[in-house]
């Protein structure tokens, strides 16, 4: 199917339908002007050339109008969040109901716990990735020190088995055997940052439910890059940032997903702000909270219109591309790429991330045996941009 010459490379290049979108980043180049190559979108995404345009358009009318621009700009500001959900929730595989753009990840994954981690004395525990992003360890240790719990005895593991660097789901279901009447929450990372490993979040949400606990999803790894079909897996929550394979900008707004099954439940615990409040009657000031049916009853303020521009920016590239093709596009060069290593003649060599492509996205994770962070530098040095992590 593959073959290592430059030639064959060039001409999928040429045929690829995608072809004309790689124009459409800015790519940053050395000082002779060439281009740097860009492995690096799991942490943070190329700019789109258009982003600064939908940013200058704001800035704009900010400068011409002022407070007015909240309802007299091109994009009024009132309702601006509006314009990003129908795109986002087809991205996730979700209801516009079910989504929201707000806050960045860590904070909403807070504000979700607050509602859908309930725990009691005797069914408390919360179940991550043994290798979870750090910051998703820190937000569910503080969860279980705020509620009264000991993080040593509240946090249940998923690991590999010895030798292994993935995750298996029997090892889940035998967890949840053992201890599913004491644990209250999974919160799990739909594509591990490490390995780089997808997975069922269908599958975890039924092993889950069946046990009687909530379950929610860490999407940093997966929105942009796999096709998680939030609404259809039927997980309680998911959140998800935008600057890594959604091209939104650094440090730009998160996303956020509550099942519609929850969307009417006014009675869910929430820290709650005037921007979740029902719209009609935001501005009367003096009403009890009423929350908005759906994933909009967890905003808390007005949002920051700047950032949600260059989410705007590439959502609308998504939105022309579509998924379908993105993902197809997306399995074939990755393919490609694996293809290539294991083409080095070597055994310091070995790729951690699953071979099949429905267990992985667009990520590829390389042990190199006998080496160390030195490497890394040496391919930042020729222009090879890489992630590196410990160990």
């Amino acid at each position: 199917m593959f073959q290592n010459t430059l030639a064959f490379a060039q001409a999928q290049d040429a045929k690829d339908p995608l072809k004309s979108y790689r124009t459409k980043f800015h790519i940053p180049k050395d000082a002779e002007g060439n281009e740097w190559l860009y492995f690096c979108g799991n942490s943070l995404g190329l700019q789109p050339k258009v982003t600064q345009e939908y940013i200058q358009q704001e800035l704009n009318d900010w400068a011409n109008l002022g407070v007015e621009g909240h309802f007299d700009a091109k994009n009024p500001w009132m309702p601006y969040h509006e314009f990003l959900t129908e795109k986002m929730a087809t991205i996730v595989g979700a209801k516009p109901i079910e989504v929201v753009i707000m806050n960045t990840l860590t904070t909403n994954l807070h504000l979700l716990m607050v509602s859908f981690y309930q725990p009691t004395k005797t069914k408390y525990k919360i179940v991550i990735e043994s290798d979870a992003f750090p910051s998703d360890r820190y937000a569910v240790e503080s969860q279980l020190k705020f509620h009264g719990f000991d993080p040593k005895e509240g946090l249940l593991e998923w690991k590999p088995r010895e030798g292994e660097e993935l995750l298996r789901m029997e090892d889940l279901e035998t967890m949840l055997e053992a201890e599913g009447d004491e644990i209250a929450l999974l919160m799990i990372g739909g594509v591990n940052y490490y390995t780089g490993q997808y997975l069922d979040i269908k599958k975890i949400a039924e092993l889950g439910h069946a046990k009687g606990a909530m379950v929610g999803i860490d999407l940093a790894h997966g929105a942009g890059n796999i096709q998680p079909n939030l609404h259809n897996s039927n997980v309680d929550f998911a959140a998800w940032c935008t600057y890594k394979y959604l091209n939104a900008g650094p440090g730009s707004l998160a996303g956020l997903f509550v099942h519609e099954k929850h969307a009417h439940n006014k009675e869910l615990n929430r820290f709650a702000g005037w921007w979740g409040h029902d719209k009609e009657t935001r501005f009367n000031m003096r009403f009890d909270f009423n929350p908005i049916p759906g994933a909009e009853s967890w905003q808390l303020s007005n949002p920051p219109i700047l950032s949600m521009a260059a989410i705007k920016a590439s959502l609308d590239m998504f939105d022309e591309v579509g998924m379908n093709a993105l993902r197809e596009k997306s399995e074939t060069l990755t393919a490609y790429f694996e293809y290539l290593i294991n083409e080095i003649d070597t055994d310091r060599i070995k790729i951690i991330t699953p071979s099949s492509p429905e267990e992985r996205g667009c990520q590829l994770s390389i042990q190199v045996k006998n080496a160390d962070k030195s490497l890394h530098q040496k391919l930042i040095d020729k222009h090879i941009i890489t992630d590196w992590r410990e160990p």
